[in-house]
């Protein structure tokens, strides 16, 4: 190797390697020159250090009351250049030495349409080229894309800009960012024409795109690329291959992948199992989701509050509402590991709405903001649509006011809530005016608002107006659905329009939207309504011939429109057809042969005696209609059948399933006046309405009337005493409670030490927890792994070092 002396600080070397005739600006195309003789220029690159230490710059200004912190990062200066490069830049007068970070933020108050290159090319930074992928990731943790993709073009033309993994990969990530999927793949096959070989971050980042843009196949295609370039995939890569298939539904992928992730000898951590929750939850695979949260358990693994979330959200759709407050409320105590965020208040929030309970929606609202979450948009909707959903405008009205005073703007689902809550309360033209609204702000009315809208109108007789609405979505583009023909044929049986019926049908054929099980109710129980019985069994004959399995609700439907026309046999063939088809009664269809049953009973002179009137309870309890079942009872108590203990208990169950918990004490104090003996079913019920209404004296009244009768109490009962007694904070209680139960000599099982350690830990009782512990296995009871796990774990963080070191001890 020969070295050549220059004036100017440059290193000249000779190296055996191809030449190339092409400038750096430009990918290196092949050569077909025989020399192997080429000459590279090296400049001697500074070691500044402290050029990327990031620097805390404060600045507070005490007379208007702000305090701002920002970090500042150097870069290579000046003063760090070589010297040609140093004397050009002081030699001219427009050349200025700007840090990384003031470039970044003078580039980002600029438009990317803008002369962004004229003032780089003023920076002299420049000249280093250890300044651009910093300049790069400085833009891009700005969040503006094109700033990013603007100063990443500027930076290939410069004549110092060498093609490097990390500029590329940092690129490619932006671009996942913002589901820009071609334009991170046009940059992964430019990195491979500069020679610059994809590594493992480059394939994540890949993958990482094409899943958040629901390209599944593609993502599993780049893996086997990935493992044919001999790149061993990491964690990482296989958390994104897992998120890819599971955003976009395919659950059995997401596992096959996680299934050949362990085989592979990478073992999964919290984001892969938080990954397959999420895809069991896009899925709609909510059971799945919650076993395998149970299995997630007995794992060392802890859960976060994402996990938490998922957990929640699946309660809630599985309609296990108990346990979705319980999870709740044990992410709220004072030692949980995992806090709710704005999220899981939101959730709830739906939850409570799903179940009718507007107050408590708005309480937990309340609760966020006491606990000092700042609420999202989807936070004030799902409060919104609450109220809409009861037509509740004037809060409905005052949430949206709320959205806008805090700064957001109104999004579609704002303008189809508020819009809804209108149409719910028979005010169709303010419904309409929310409508125009929506459109002068631009935003762009959806499927749902158009269907909305139609409901609107719909539902409170304006049918042409409803018809005009159709007609006006699809001028705007919107085409309609099933949904759209659904609401229109609901609307003209509840109004009794023959024509229109026929009329919308036929739109809908002309349209090609296909009717659904839904859309085909509706028009069969239109029919109904107007006394069309043969045109809606010509429509139930049509349903089979277009392949549309009928449901429960379309056989309630004929049955009962039969049954108002005094078509009693044809009923009788559609009940048989029903069953041949193994279609199960539904709650409705029960309901309504138990309430005819009843009445027959009484029309043809028969005195219902206690077990009908407990049968008919029951069916109201099962279809969570509270107050039938109490006129029942109040009936009942009318009558010559005096209640009794089931029937009772079968009052106070559809009570607590109605959210009635105050009625409940009073049919307990009906019982007293009656003499009626109380049974373990009356106890449950009565504990469970003084648990929502956190009425303890009660409770201990309760525990002093079935002290005697501890040994023959069930052990289920119990436990819900111990769980209440812990739940509100009253820990002594709690295990006086338990010692008389275990001198009673009643049944304790794995349950009830369950209950004891969760709340001993939740109050940081940690020597009584440990005792409890000793006291399972001196039962013949062996605690789980997580029961030990959660005290080594409180030890670690809570207990000091002498008494962890004590605790693992004795553990």
């Amino acid at each position: 190797m020969a070295t050549l002396q220059h004036p100017n600080p440059l290193k000249l070397t000779l190296r055996n390697e191809p030449r190339s005739p092409f400038p750096f600006n430009h990918p290196p195309k092949q050569s077909n020159t025989s020399s192997n003789n080429a000459l590279k220029i090296r400049c001697k690159k500074p070691k500044n250090e402290d050029a990327w230490v990031k620097k805390k710059r404060v600045h507070v200004d005490y007379d208007k009351g702000e305090h701002q912190v920002s970090v500042h990062l150097s870069g290579l200066r000046k003063e760090d250049l070589t010297k040609r490069f140093r004397l050009r830049v002081e030699g001219d007068r427009f050349q200025k030495d700007w840090a990384v970070s003031e470039v970044a933020q003078k580039i980002s108050r600029l438009n990317h349409w803008e002369d962004i290159d004229g003032l780089l090319n003023r920076w002299a930074g420049r000249f280093a080229r250890k300044n651009f992928p910093v300049l790069i990731r400085e833009i891009t943790q700005m969040g503006s894309i094109e700033h990013s993709v603007h100063v990443f073009r500027w930076m290939k033309n410069q004549q110092n800009y060498c093609a490097r993994n990390d500029i590329y990969n940092m690129m490619i990530r932006s671009h996942a960012r913002h589901n820009h999927t071609d334009q991170a793949r046009g940059l992964f096959f430019e990195m491979q024409k500069w020679r610059c070989k994809p590594d493992a971050e480059t394939y994540n980042a890949l993958i990482s795109v094409h899943g958040r843009s629901g390209q599944w196949r593609w993502a599993m295609n780049i893996m086997e690329d990935m493992l044919r370039a001999a790149i061993p995939p990491s964690r990482s890569t296989y958390n994104n291959l897992i998120n890819a298939c599971g955003s976009s539904g395919n659950w059995r992928e997401a596992l096959k992948v996680c299934k050949q992730m362990t085989e592979n000898g990478v073992g999964p951590d919290l984001v892969t199992h938080n990954i397959v929750l999420s895809a069991y939850k896009s899925g709609a695979q909510y059971l799945k989701a919650l076993s395998y949260f149970e299995l997630m358990k007995g794992t060392n693994i802890r859960p976060d509050t994402t996990t938490l979330n998922i957990v929640i959200h699946c309660l809630v759709k599985t309609k296990q509402y108990e346990k979705a407050v319980d999870v709740f409320n044990s992410m709220r105590e004072k030692r949980a590991d995992c806090n709710p965020d704005v999220v899981t208040f939101t959730s709830i929030i739906h939850m409570y709405a799903v179940c009718g309970q507007i107050q408590n929606c708005q309480a937990v609202f309340n609760t966020m903001l006491a606990e000092g979450l700042k609420p999202n948009i989807v936070s004030y909707n799902t409060l919104l649509g609450a109220y809409a959903s009861h037509g509740m405008t004037q809060e409905a009205l005052s949430v949206f006011t709320e959205i806008k005073k805090h700064g957001f703007r109104p999004d579609v689902v704002s303008y189809t809530s508020l819009l809804n809550a209108y149409g719910r309360s028979q005010q169709p033209e303010k419904a309409r005016e929310v409508f125009h609204l929506m459109k002068r702000h631009n935003c762009k009315p959806n499927l749902v608002s158009y269907n909305s809208l139609i409901d609107a109108y719909g539902s409170n007789g304006h049918l042409v107006e409803a018809v005009e609405v159709l007609r006006e979505m699809e001028e705007y583009g919107v085409q309609p659905n099933v949904v759209s023909i659904g609401t229109l044929l609901a609307a003209c049986g509840r109004y009794g329009q023959k024509v229109k019926i026929d009329s919308i049908l036929s739109a809908a054929e002309s349209r090609g939207i296909a009717l659904n099980a839904v859309a085909y109710n509706c028009a069969i129980g239109s029919y109904m309504n107007v006394g069309e019985y043969v045109k809606a069994i010509s429509l139930y004959r049509l349903m089979g011939k277009k392949k549309v399995r009928p449901d429960s609700v379309t056989f309630n439907i004929l049955i009962s429109g039969c049954c108002k026309m005094s078509k009693y046999p044809e009923a009788l063939e559609f009940l048989e057809e029903m069953l041949n088809l193994k279609i199960p009664l539904s709650k409705e269809g029960q309901l309504q042969e138990a309430e005819s049953v009843f009445s027959m009973m009484k029309i043809s002179g028969f005195s219902p005696d206690v077990v009908a009137y407990t049968t008919m309870l029951h069916a109201y309890t099962e279809s969570e209609d509270w107050e039938k079942a109490f006129a029942t009872f109040q009936e009942m108590g009318m009558s010559d059948a005096q209640p009794d203990s089931i029937s009772c208990s079968a009052m106070m169950r559809a009570l607590n399933r109605g959210h009635q918990p105050t009625r409940v004490l009073l049919v307990a104090e009906f019982m007293r006046e009656k003499d009626i003996p109380f049974i373990d079913a009356i106890y449950f019920e009565m504990i469970s309405a003084c648990s929502i209404l956190r009425d303890w004296r009660t409770i201990i009244e309760l525990v002093k009337i079935m002290e005697p009768a501890f040994s023959v109490i069930s052990v289920g009962l119990l436990n819900q005493l111990l769980q209440f007694a812990g739940k509100s904070g009253k820990i002594d209680t709690m295990m006086k409670l338990f010692y008389k139960i275990v001198a009673s000599g009643a049944e304790i099982n794995f349950s009830t030490y369950s209950i004891l350690l969760k709340n001993l830990l939740t109050a940081g009782n940690w020597r009584k927890y440990v005792e409890v512990l000793e006291w399972m296995e001196d039962a013949g009871i062996q605690p789980s792994n997580i029961m030990y796990d959660n005290i080594l774990s409180f030890a670690q963080k809570n207990s000091g070092t002498e008494n962890a070191a004590f605790i693992r001890e004795r553990v």
